[in-house]
């Protein structure tokens, strides 16, 4: 598997694959290309080359690729035994999966590193966290701490949705991005169940600022293996 913007940001069984710009010969399975009935032409390119990018990541996985059809909220639906989380902007697609007994759930998200759109940030952050931005806005003044912030947001409701299937608004995650370690925390200020019944706190995430782009990853309930702390013919069987 090449290495993309995305490695190092998530355990080692995570599989990525990105594009930085539309693939030409990206196809669509026919349930995919319905799903886009009426979409702007520049909609359609970038849908089927973040799910061409998903397709490169499943083979890496050793997994056939079938249709991944926006579900609730627009949510890819993954094959059985898949977890999966996409991201597309200007200049950037890209798709990361893993086995679900390697990884309960994922999120990731790329945006363009530049500011926010004037507005945005008093919307989606809560009165400390705006002074947590200006503390770091103020030491480390070369970041887009909004965008990184914003960034780290998306990818925490991309991991929280799959495991609850619940909306989880932008001010019910209070994040906190540390930038020495390139990682972030979030506290879930909501109640929320993963799908075996426990108790969701909080994510953990990492971040990468590069060819200028900012990118966020968060993963939850990560096994031993997909950790790399064992092999995986120790744990699981061969196979």
């Amino acid at each position: 598997m090449n290495t993309t913007l995305l490695t190092g940001l998530l355990p080692r069984a995570a599989l990525s694959a990105e594009a930085f710009g539309d693939v030409p010969d990206a196809w669509l399975f026919p349930e995919e290309a319905a799903a886009l009935s009426g979409a702007i032409e520049r909609r359609r390119r970038e849908f089927a080359t973040v799910r061409h990018c998903a397709r490169v990541a499943l083979t890496a996985l050793g997994r056939p690729a079938g249709p991944m059809i926006p579900g609730k909220r627009g949510a890819p639906t993954w094959p059985e035994g898949v977890v999966g989380s996409m991201t597309h902007c200007d200049g950037y697609r890209a798709a990361v999966v893993s086995r679900r007994i390697d990884i309960a759930a994922l999120g990731i998200d790329a945006e363009p590193h530049m500011p926010l759109p004037p507005g945005l940030l008093g919307r989606i952050a809560s009165p400390r966290e705006r002074d947590h931005l200006e503390a770091l806005r103020q030491a480390h003044p070369a970041l887009h701490w909004d965008r990184l912030f914003f960034s780290a947001k998306e990818s925490v409701y991309k991991t929280w949705f799959p495991l609850t299937r619940t909306w989880l608004d932008f001010r019910e995650a209070e994040v906190v991005l540390e930038p020495y370690r390139q990682t972030f925390r979030a506290r879930l200020l909501r109640t929320g169940h993963d799908d075996e019944g426990r108790p969701l706190h909080a994510f953990e995430g990492r971040w990468r600022v590069g060819r200028r782009l900012v990118v966020t990853a968060v993963s939850y309930g990560v096994s031993a293996f997909a950790q790399g702390r064992v092999r995986r013919d120790t744990v699981y069987g061969r196979g």
